[in-house]
């Protein structure tokens, strides 16, 4: 009888030890899994922050408010207009354009480009006037991405001049944008933004064979049909040409 007790005994103990146990591993498993699951949040995080774009935090493709310009992805039809505290725009040319052009390590996409009529706001004329006499304008726009392709910090600019049907030319300095799209790019960077020139207007800029005439009329402008931009020369970390310029002509 004292043994059968014993027994009994021992069986009601391992039984509570089990039934302990279980809640135990089960909290445990639960950890595990709690985890698990941060771990791959994390990893989640950092591709993301890998995959954004190093100058500004932000991915290549993600718009950025311009300062100086009034917002145009609205404007896909000839004709559309939009107003915001910088100025109204109106659409006057599109192409839509998407070609990749290469410069040793250096991919250069121009995605668009776009002829604008911009009426400043009064806060922004001061902005334009170093260009441009002219209260209302137009401007040519090109939306581009440039990749650098090796692992090695080069230097570049996607224009270096910029050439229009009218014989107007421009230099990589009157680009009303302004967006740090020229200069160093670190390896596999990938960098994307806007340009402008403004066209067709007084002062700020040159004709091929002819003196700038310094007053505006309506009746000499001309209708932009082509543009032929001129990248810069690529060179490396130590101020070494690797590539040459490329030219690169899109019609409207």
């Amino acid at each position: 009888m004292k043994q059968l007790l014993s027994m009994l005994s021992l069986m009601l103990f391992l039984t509570g030890c089990s039934a302990t146990a279980a809640p135990a591993a089960d909290e445990k498993k639960a950890e595990t899994g709690n985890e698990a699951k941060a771990a791959d949040n994390q990893k989640e995080t950092a591709q993301k922050e890998q995959n954004q774009d190093p100058q500004s935090g932000n991915t290549p493709g993600e718009y950025q408010p311009n300062p100086q310009v009034t917002d145009d992805r609205s404007l896909i039809k000839v004709g559309q207009t939009h107003e915001d505290d910088k100025g109204k725009a109106t659409l006057k040319a599109i192409k839509d354009v998407n070609q990749t052009y290469k410069a040793g390590p250096i991919e250069l996409t121009v995605k668009e480009l776009k002829e604008i009529h911009l009426r400043p706001s009064y806060g922004m004329i001061d902005y334009f006037h170093v260009l441009t006499h002219e209260e209302e304008f137009d401007f040519v726009k090109l939306a581009v991405e440039i990749k650098n392709t090796s692992s090695e910090q080069v230097s570049f600019a996607p224009v270096a001049l910029l050439k229009t049907n009218t014989g107007e030319t421009f230099d990589w300095e009157k680009d009303i944008y302004l967006e740090d799209l020229n200069g160093q790019i670190a390896g596999k960077e990938t960098k994307a933004g806007n340009l402008g020139f403004i066209v067709n207007a007084a002062g700020g800029h040159g004709h091929e064979g002819a003196v700038v005439q310094e007053k505006h009329h309506e009746n000499d402008e001309k209708d932009i049909k082509w543009i032929e931009i001129t990248t810069s020369d690529v060179f490396d970390k130590n101020e070494k040409k690797i590539a040459e310029s490329q030219k690169i002509k899109i019609e409207f």
